[in-house]
Parts: C-alpha cells; structure tokens; sequence
C-alpha cells in the first residue's frame, strides 16, 4: 500500500451552499490521506493524523488552500487555438473560426498534438475533470481520449454529430455519425477514467434522422452522458422554431427525441422559459452555465434566480473557445458578475461548490470526483492565495472563508493553481511547464 498525506488548509461540501450554512467543511489544519489513488482519509490534521503509516510521505502544504479538482462541464478541444477570435455573434464566428478550424482535426497529428496542449492547460488552471467537444471525425476523440488516458484523468468526450447547416467537410450522416459513436463507446465509455459523452452539436445540425439515431444510441446505452447547446442566442432559438415547428420550444426538440435524463449537459440555457426549467428539473438534465463565453458572443445573461425557483441542475462551464479561459477562478469571476447584472447574489462558496461537488453531484458522479471523500478518486488542487503580490495582499485581510474564496475567484487564475493532482498523482506544478517549453 502507497501513502502519502497532504497538510493544507482544505475545503470541501456535503452540499448546496445555499441550501445549508454548514454545506462548506473546511479545515484550516487539514489533511488529505491517499492510498492507491484514492482518498483514504480527509479531514482535521489533528483527527487523522494518528492514521498515517510509518514512512509515509507528508507534504506540508500548510499556507496552501486544497480544494477538490475542478469540473468544467462544456468545453471545446478543438476550439483551443481560435479562442480569443473576433466575431459579430456566434453563427458569424461559427462560420469564420469554428468550421475552418476544425477541419484540420481530419489529420491526427493535429488532433494528438491539440489534445495533448489541451490537457495540459486544463491541469495547469486546476481542472482535472471536463465534458469535451471533439470534431466531427472520429480520430479527434480518440486523441483526446489517449491525453487523456496518458494522465489517468477522469474525462468525459465525444465526436461531434453534425449532418446538415455545416461545411461538405464536416459533415458525417446519420448512419455514419451512428456507427463512430457506437465504436467510441464501445473502445472508450469505462475503460479507465475514461467516460462517452453522445454529442450532437446542436438542433440546427442535426436532421431528424441523425437525432433519432441519437435517441437510439442513448437509449442502448443508459450510462453515456449527452451533451448539447441550447437556448445559447435568441437567433439561434428562432432558427430552431423554424426548423422544428412541431416541437414547443428549443429545448422540447431534445425532449422529443428523449435526449433529457441524468447525464445530459447542455451548455448556455439562457433563452429558456419556466417549462423548459421545470422540465430540465424533473429529468435530471444539467444546464452548464458558460458565463464567458456568453459575455464574449453577447449571447445574453443566465438568470440565476428563475434556475434556482425551478430546481435546475446548474453548473459552471469554460466554453472555451467562445469562452476566454481555461481558468474555472476566472469563470467564477465572470459568473458572478453575470449573476449581479441580474439582481442575483451568487457567493465564492457557492460557486466553489458548483465547480467541484456541485458539478460532481449534478453529473451523476458525486461518489467518484468532486468531493475529498473517503473512498473517491484523488482529484485535488493546491491553491496558493500568495500567488501574487495583489492576491497575497487582499488573502492576508481575509476575514472569512467567503472573504478567502472571493479574493480567489475574482483575482486568481492559473497562477493560483500550485499543483494539481489526478487519482494522487501529481499531473501539474506551477513553472514546471514554462520551465519545461523553455528548454
């Protein structure tokens, strides 16, 4: 048996911040104990230290935050090296950017060398889990899935299906779409850390018949995930009423075709109503809220409040590349203020929560990642709140756990991230990398 300890300040929850006072545990002695890549205790330093073998290896990390790793729930790989790419709106920079991008995915050494960029700068910004987007061609998912397997990362992918309203180049057809998916599930759903996510881009691509393929996928396989956008644009939701006027709204297609259940994201949800909220919360469906993103396409503004009356599954997503960075820390700074322009308080702890056992919970994977339970896979970050001279400044003035979070969220970014840690073993320390491209 292989142990190692890690001595820091430590957070985690038990539950939604907002619905309890004592949700947030934290400790400011802690100790995560990791065997064999799990969690094999967590807590006070004084409460478990007793339980430490003799020789196990203890890493005094104590002016040092650890939070469970981050969970990005809608993320673009291929999107990595167009993110920050000027465009009118989101059909003018799909049609400029995205398309031509992606169409380079055909050669697997674009998509192995991208995946491998991608993963690193995941880690680097302290997210050890993601839902991912990959091309439309098959290669680009097994590249992302072997950066992946190569980390021991618990990730989550899948091939873009997309058979109408797209370049010749990147279009599959329902058979097709239907057949890769099938063998990317079957090469990849479970084996390791490594999860399939059915991925029809959105509505507007997707005929009838590739959706119904879709439905079919899903249905034979109940433990994939299915991920989509929705509701992202208001244009984008009329071309949706005029391309499926039989179904009652953007979001009721997917319904139709029995794409809403546990395990399905959608990313955006902005421009939906209170039935579309009602029906997303008695499905389990998950709206993966992507505030950068939404401010850089001018998409509109996620209501915070109508999503927590409606009990919606909500999480907190990069979108990268119509999202500006990797960094969950900056995509809580965002969140929150996309949350004010809409008279909503959202707390840092809260929004620690929805980036880690929040998202956790809401993915159906709350017994595996996003907590520091006994028992779960041993994703963790080590924040420093010294990270730099302003961050260092305002923490030291921190008079509470809100106060501490807050000044990390909204000043923090991949420079806070210290180290980063997969199934316990270390995949990310600070400089390393530069260090590493400079040599």
């Amino acid at each position: 048996m292989t142990q190692s300890a890690y001595r820091a300040k430590l957070l985690t929850f038990t539950g939604d911040p907002a619905q309890s006072s004592d949700a947030a545990v934290y400790h400011e002695d802690g100790v995560v104990i990791v065997e064999n890549g799990h969690v094999a205790a967590s807590g006070a330093w004084s409460a478990h230290a007793g339980q430490l073998a003799d020789g196990a290896a203890v890493h005094d990390l104590r002016d040092k935050l650890i939070v469970p790793g981050f969970i990005d729930t809608h993320i673009h790989y291929p999107q990595t090296d167009m993110i920050a790419s000027p465009a009118p709106g989101l059909l003018p920079w799909l049609e400029t950017y995205t398309f031509p991008t992606e169409r380079g995915f055909e050669k697997e050494a674009v998509a192995e060398d991208t995946a491998r960029f991608f993963v690193d700068e995941l880690l680097a910004s302290g997210t050890t889990t993601a839902l991912v987007y990959c091309t439309v061609h098959k290669q680009s998912a097994d590249a992302l899935f072997g950066a992946s397997e190569a980390k021991n990362l618990r990730m989550i992918a899948g091939k873009v299906l997309m058979d109408r309203h797209c370049p010749e180049f990147l279009r599959d057809t329902p058979q097709t779409g239907y057949d890769d998916s099938a063998e990317l599930i079957g090469r990849w759903h479970k084996r390791g850390r490594q999860m399939y996510a059915l991925t029809p881009r959105f509505a507007p691509t997707s005929t009838e018949a590739q959706l119904e393929a879709c439905q079919a996928l899903a249905k034979a396989h109940p433990d994939i995930f299915i991920q989509s956008h929705v509701a992202e644009n208001p244009d984008e939701v009329k071309w949706v009423s005029e391309l499926f006027p039989r179904q009652r709204s953007y979001l009721d297609v997917y319904d139709h075709y029995g794409l809403l259940r546990r395990r399905a994201v959608y990313g955006h949800c902005i421009w939906l109503d209170d039935e579309d909220r009602r029906r997303m919360a008695q499905t389990g469906a998950v709206a993966a809220h992507c505030p950068t993103s939404n401010l850089f396409l001018g998409s509109g503004l996620f209501d915070f409040d109508k999503a927590n009356a409606s009990a919606m599954p909500v999480t907190l997503a990069t979108d990268v590349g119509g999202g500006t960075s990797f960094s969950m820390l900056q995509t809580m700074n965002e969140a929150h203020k996309v949350a004010r322009m809409g008279g909503h308080h959202l707390t840092a702890t809260r929004m620690f929560w929805l980036a880690t056992a929040g998202a956790a919970e809401a993915l159906d994977l709350a017994d595996t990642v996003g907590t520091l339970a006994p028992k779960t896979e041993a994703d963790f970050v080590v924040l420093d709140p010294q990270a730099t001279p302003l961050l260092a400044r305002r923490t030291a003035r921190a008079e509470s756990l809100e106060e501490l979070l807050f000044a990390l969220a909204l000043l923090g970014d991949d420079r806070a991230v210290y180290e980063t840690y997969a199934a316990g073993k270390r995949v990310h320390r600070r400089g390393e990398r530069a260090a590493a491209h400079a040599a």
